[in-house]
């Protein structure tokens, strides 16, 4: 189908959150750069608009259809309903097989010319994806088409907006302002003279433990984890007052401090502020790689471990650089994700992993001009869908 040639391609998102934040964050990023950077005209069809709005505020829960950021934001409460082919967007995108309505697709397929019909998968590092990618399969009539974000140029790239590295850059040169901007949260002069570490993670990681190496440490540690994230560990070491945002303790070397969710935009400068960055899923880990700081991933789980899998598929291409794998990091991130039978304690893993944290940031570096020379997920997927007949 040609994309038209008269007015900017319509394009509607579908998406069913099941990682709190981690769908609908890749979702709304995604969303905004084609609507900011490429003119597309973008539908986001969202079932939880609660989660959504804890990362961005604009989102009214109570409203079916509203517009924010220039995006045409739908209620998706899972009814199907009828829909009329002028209804239908020239481009669909179903994420991570969510199942699109069945009224939808059956307008679709009343369509003259029938719309590209894209499923959005998720992202792994696993070398099958290169096979799979672009691949097609028939659908009610129509063909369609599997689209596989990734690490390599046979694969659909990562999310990444044109002027990324400008405002990282920007932002990091400019010391008042990242001052400023931790300063809002409540952090002091002297814990952003600390070592300073985003947490972000799922329940099962090992947070009391690091916590008490930390804690234990010789060198003054600055942790900020945003509300409700880890949190058994975090009222516990907080203690008598509540672990809410805005709340703050300090034991030992260690000080915790709790922040709002905020939305991507400053997730980004925090990300960036930060010597140290634990992430979760999809959406955060691939903005810690824009960062080009350290970072610690912890995926999502899956049934049979297959997410160790991937994680140590991930860790194959990234956690090595000319001298050969940076053993600290991959032991620090399979001991996070209970991938390593015989892990050592953090007392051990962490010494190591700070000491190395010069050569990880250097390839940090060397990583973002690698996954930079495939494009961006965004102006792959047009060109994709304008290619597409």
């Amino acid at each position: 189908m040609p994309l038209p040639t008269d007015r900017a391609p319509s394009l509607a998102i579908f998406c069913k959150v099941v990682d709190n934040y981690g769908d609908i964050g890749i979702c709304w990023r995604l969303a905004r750069q084609l609507s900011g950077e490429h003119g597309v005209a973008v539908t986001l069809w969202v079932d939880d608009l609660s989660s959504f709005r804890r990362i961005c505020p604009e989102i009214d829960v109570k409203a079916e259809t509203q517009q924010v950021s220039g995006i045409t934001v739908r209620h998706w409460r899972g009814q199907d309903g009828a829909f009329a082919p002028a209804d239908v967007a020239d481009i669909v995108i179903e994420f991570f097989a969510c199942d699109i309505p069945p009224g939808y697709i059956a307008a679709m397929a009343q369509c003259s010319p029938q719309p590209v019909w894209l499923n959005l998968e998720g992202l792994t590092a696993e070398e099958w994806v290169e096979g799979c990618h672009a691949l097609t399969s028939p659908r009610h009539g129509m063909i369609k088409h599997f689209f596989f974000p990734g690490f390599t140029d046979k694969t659909g790239g990562l999310l990444r907006e044109a002027a990324l590295d400008e405002k990282r850059l920007a932002f990091q040169a400019d010391v008042p302002a990242m001052a400023a901007f931790l300063g809002q949260f409540g952090v002091t002069a002297a814990q952003m003279r600390a070592v300073k570490v985003s947490l972000f993670c799922y329940p099962s990681a090992p947070v009391a433990e690091l916590f008490a190496t930390w804690q234990a440490g010789s060198e003054p540690i600055t942790c900020l984890v945003p509300e409700g994230v880890a949190f058994d560990a975090v009222q516990a070491f907080i203690g008598d007052d509540a672990a809410v945002a805005g709340a703050a303790h300090t034991r030992g070397a260690l000080t915790v401090r709790v922040l709002p969710f905020v939305p991507q935009d400053d997730y980004d400068r925090l990300l960036w502020a930060c010597d140290v960055n634990f992430v979760r899923g999809e959406d955060s880990f691939v903005r810690a790689q824009w960062a080009c700081q350290p970072f610690i991933w912890h995926i999502y789980l899956q049934d049979e471990n297959l997410h160790h899998v991937k994680l140590r598929a991930f860790l194959q291409r990234y956690a090595v650089d000319a001298d050969g794998a940076i053993d600290s990091l991959v032991r620090a991130a399979l001991a996070w994700n209970g991938a390593s039978a015989d892990a050592l304690p953090w007392a051990r893993l962490w010494p190591a992993l700070q000491a190395d944290l010069p050569r990880i940031r250097a390839r940090a570096q060397a990583w973002r001009q690698q996954m930079q020379a495939h494009g961006d997920l965004a102006s792959n997927l047009l060109a994709f869908a304008g290619a597409t007949r």
